[in-house]
């Protein structure tokens, strides 16, 4: 299948596709890269691919961080990065409301069934984690995201508000 995905963790030959895979959500004038673990606001990659992976270990994570998994999408046919999606193993208190995993999908590559299936990736690591249920946060006007969480088996558990905008939580039991 040409459209088909994997989810890998970023390494640094992946660098020039990622940091193209950034460039094209600038300019189309998103500056937030959901799942990304700050890559829309570094300034070079080898810190970010630092700091990513510190974060996958409970003895090196960040201190004001939680043990995060992020990975790009990487279609199978050219290889090109179509989205990233991290996995938060548990919630901090700023995390309560944003969940345990965030996603993104190259602007050029929506529409085509990618966020479904990296969701899905995805909650087949969160199960091999050992965790029992995802949080996920989504603004109500993103009919696109609300979507593919409830194609994931996401339930609707509550809503709140967050820097002026209404978002819900939608719970995925694994």
């Amino acid at each position: 299948m040409k459209n088909e995905i994997i989810l890998v963790r970023p390494t640094l030959e992946l660098k020039e596709k990622a940091l193209a895979y950034r460039r094209e959500h600038f300019q189309h004038r998103e500056k937030t890269i959901c799942g990304s673990e700050l890559f829309d606001k570094i300034d070079r990659y080898e810190e970010w691919l630092s700091s990513v992976t510190k974060n996958t270990d409970p003895k090196t994570v960040n201190e004001n961080w939680v043990v995060t998994d992020t990975f790009f999408a990487v279609r199978k046919g050219d290889g090109n990065i179509i989205g990233m999606i991290d996995l938060r193993h548990t919630l901090n208190e700023f995390l309560k409301d944003l969940g345990n995993c965030g996603y993104s999908v190259r602007p050029s590559e929506r529409r085509k069934g990618y966020a479904s299936e990296m969701l899905y990736q995805l909650l087949q690591a969160a199960k091999e984690a050992k965790m029992k249920e995802l949080h996920i946060s989504v603004e109500k006007e993103n009919t696109a995201s609300i979507k593919v969480i409830q194609k994931n088996g996401g339930v609707y558990e509550r809503s709140f508000s967050f820097e002026k905008k209404e978002a819900d939580i939608y719970k995925i039991e694994l």
